[in-house]
């Protein structure tokens, strides 16, 4: 079965919190463990994932105007882990405020009707910000040693990423 890539809309941090969450990934990769840092590509940077399907018009969403909901104040909360088995996701879990979460269904909305995946769907996104994936279970001690407390952050930015063509579309 043939793995679809899935295209996103993002929130960007400000360059401080950007850079903590950096620094996290540096650790975690010092240390010999997963890590989203490992990630050689000029795209890859911490990010908020508000959306991700199959497919995302880029045209719609640059015609919502959402840049009106930046910025927008984000709590980069205590590390989570996601999914089953003896390697994990593990991430920051990120306060849902009000408008992080009205911002959600704008996008949504915006992007039009399509068949959302489960974790998108009203109710049951859980705002994150990944730190490394395929994180063994064994070795989430050591990662949490690793990790610092809260990072206040501000979302300033929303993008449109293409994994297929590689290419980053600023929203807002």
């Amino acid at each position: 079965m043939e793995r679809v890539r899935m295209v996103s809309v993002e929130l960007v941090l400000d360059d401080g919190a950007e850079a903590a969450v950096r620094g996290e990934w540096a650790a975690l990769a010092g240390a010999q463990l997963s890590s989203m840092g490992a990630s050689g590509s000029a795209s890859n940077r911490p990010h908020v994932t508000l959306l991700a399907r199959p497919e995302v018009p880029v045209d719609a969403l640059a015609t919502a105007r959402l840049d009106d909901a930046l910025p927008l104040p984000l709590l980069l909360g205590p590390p989570m882990l996601f999914g089953a088995g003896d390697r994990r996701v593990l991430v920051r879990a990120i306060a849902p405020s009000g408008a992080l979460l009205a911002l959600q269904a704008r996008v949504r909305q915006a992007a039009g009707a399509h068949d959302d995946a489960d974790a998108f769907l009203p109710g049951r996104w859980m705002p994150h910000l990944t730190l490394a994936r395929r994180l063994r279970v064994d070795d989430l001690p050591s990662a949490l040693a690793l990790l610092g407390g809260p990072i206040e952050a501000t979302a300033t930015g929303i993008r449109h990423w293409a994994p297929e063509t590689a290419t980053v579309t600023r929203l807002a």
